[in-house]
């Protein structure tokens, strides 16, 4: 990068930690560190969900998602509006009346320790285990910008949010949100529009879209119902209703967010305002990629979108194979160009013989192309004693190659900074768990206040190590955007389960649901260890196991007394 990148990326970084860190200036108690008092707006709110949920992943991998895949992943999406709405009516209200700090402190009252700490112990695991993935993200860029080991870079993508968020808990985690949305969204904005300045003179922003969508890439919609299929408008919106309403009903991270808000009406404004603006910027970013798909077609793009795993086998015995298969790459991309202006040319006369013939022909391209690139994957995985996978790298790597001098540090920033907000959200929601469903309620009962946010700061820092950990062993994983929805979807549908158990089954006793619960888990890893579905339909089939096996169990072997009903 210029110095002028380094002078952007650094000054934006810095604004961000320090304001904060200045925004959340205070004598901590329990409540200030984890709930920001429960004082924020409903745009804080918003904002601050959004930040949480739309991390690193999100601006690395969904352009290289589409980009690979199209944009069908926005039907992902389709059922969170829905699950915003039964948030707001059944969980919100009932969070905010218990006052808690939170979610599985309900589940004692409804049934007990043992359930709440498994459901605690599940969390943990989860948002463990994606934290670490979302740690990793941003070390792709400082790899590949300063070519330093990815353990270094690990490192400070994770000890830098630990930093502020030890220093300022919840409060500076939502301000932070604040300032990371906004320079996001710019970032992000700006991005797409020079993605379109740099396509050829006579090939305008609707050309692009229209040589992308005869290529499959604006595939935004597929109502075929296939349980296999990963994103259709049925694993969308039931799958993704179940995902969605678990993730933000019953993810500390999530719930540790909408109770910051100053009142049930703002906490329930904050979560509607996230369901209606999801979408449209998950779409926005998809876009994004797609338009890095058609600028490619025009341009060549290189064989492998990862330098650091291409510099690494150029000086191994495989540097004159993966040569040979680069120049191979540009031949066939060459002879690509032309087929592409003809598809461009057709479209605009609306000639549908002459469009479905360089569909065609662009189609048999496309497979000699990836061909290659699986060649070429083949032998970088052997130069690099793992398997490789340049999803991840698609848009960064545009970004570097591309975009004027000022523009590359902003880009990097805009990255940087979404991971910082959902890391420092996962933090905060692990230490917040960590502390009150485990220290507080178990080791350490009826201590000072001042003790607590000393053991919170503590159980940051503890997070923060074993995320940084689980961060090393992210790049075997593929689609860093897929790999975290999937570790999601092993879990929350499971957690879900319990508290729907919790609210709508009240002869259901705890000893059922604990039991039902591990019995519904099992069955869920199975599924996904023998593929008998798509990973998002895992959400429903958890929390309905759950339910079932709760409801069986009772039926079979009843508590003597259910404990008193949690008000």
């Amino acid at each position: 990068m210029n110095y002028l990148d380094w002078i952007v990326l650094s000054l934006t970084l810095i604004f961000v930690v320090v304001y904060g860190i200045f925004r959340s200036r205070e004598k901590h108690t329990m409540n200030s560190f984890l709930l920001a008092n429960q004082s924020l707006p409903w745009y804080h709110v918003t904002l601050s969900l959004m930040a949480t949920q739309a991390s690193a992943i999100t601006f690395l991998s969904a352009p290289g998602q589409a980009y690979t895949d199209g944009m069908r992943f926005v039907q992902f999406y389709f059922g969170l509006p829905l699950a915003m709405v039964v948030l707001c009516i059944t969980f919100v209200p009932k969070f905010h009346k218990l006052k808690i700090f939170t979610a599985y402190e309900f589940l004692e009252g409804r049934f007990d320790l043992r359930t709440r700490g498994l459901t605690a112990f599940l969390f943990l695991l989860q948002r463990g285990l994606s934290t670490g993935l979302s740690i990793y993200a941003p070390s792709l860029i400082l790899s590949a910008i300063l070519g330093w080991d990815i353990t270094w870079t690990n490192i400070i993508s994770g000890g830098i949010v630990m930093m502020y968020t030890i220093a300022g808990g919840s409060r500076a985690v939502s301000h932070t949100h604040l300032q990371q949305m906004a320079i996001i969204t710019v970032g992000m904005v700006v991005a797409g529009i020079m993605v379109v300045k740099f396509l050829p003179e006579d090939v305008s922003f609707t050309d692009a879209l229209h040589v992308a969508g005869k290529m499959g890439k604006v595939n935004l919609i597929d109502f075929t119902f296939d349980l296999n299929s990963r994103y259709n408008v049925w694993s969308g919106l039931i799958g993704g209703f179940f995902l969605q309403l678990s993730y933000f009903g019953t993810d500390q991270s999530q719930v540790g967010r909408f109770l910051t808000g100053s009142s049930e009406g703002q906490s329930r404004l904050g979560l509607a305002m996230n369901g209606l603006l999801k979408i449209p910027m998950q779409f926005l970013i998809l876009l994004v990629g797609v338009l890095v798909f058609a600028f490619y077609q025009f341009t060549n793009p290189p064989l492998f979108f990862n330098q650091t795993a291409v510099d690494k086998i150029k000086t191994t015995q495989y540097a004159k194979a993966y040569t040979d298969l680069e120049k191979k790459h540009d031949q066939i991309q060459a002879g690509k160009h032309q087929h592409v202006m003809a598809l461009t040319q057709a479209v605009k006369a609306d000639n549908k013989a002459a469009i479905e013939n360089s569909r065609v022909i662009l189609g048999n391209i496309e497979t000699d192309v990836k061909a290659v690139r699986k060649e070429a994957e083949t032998l970088l995985s052997k130069a690099n004693g793992s398997e490789v996978n340049d999803v991840n790298y698609i848009f960064l790597r545009f970004v570097i190659d591309y975009l004027p001098v000022g523009m590359v540090g902003l880009l990097i920033a805009v990255i940087l900074l979404a991971s910082m907000g959902s890391v420092a959200a996962a933090y905060n929601s692990l230490a917040s768990c960590t502390i009150v469903d485990i220290y507080k309620r178990i080791l350490r009962k009826d201590r000072e206040t001042e003790n607590y946010v000393a053991a919170s700061r503590w159980a940051t820092f503890f997070w923060g190590v074993f995320c940084i950990c689980v961060a090393q062993y992210a790049s075997r994983l593929g689609s860093m955007i897929e790999a975290v929805n999937i570790l999601g979807s092993l879990f929350y549908g499971v957690i879900l389960g319990i508290f729907l158990v919790a609210f709508y089954f009240k002869n259901i006793g705890s000893r059922a649901v604990f039991w039902g619960s591990l019995l519904g888990e099992v069955f869920v890893i199975i599924s996904y260890m023998y593929d008998l579905t798509a990973f998002l339909w895992l959400n429903l089939i958890g929390c309905t196991l759950v339910i079932t096996f709760a409801w069986m169990i009772e039926a079979i072997w009843p508590e003597d007394k259910l404990r008193p009903q949690a008000s």
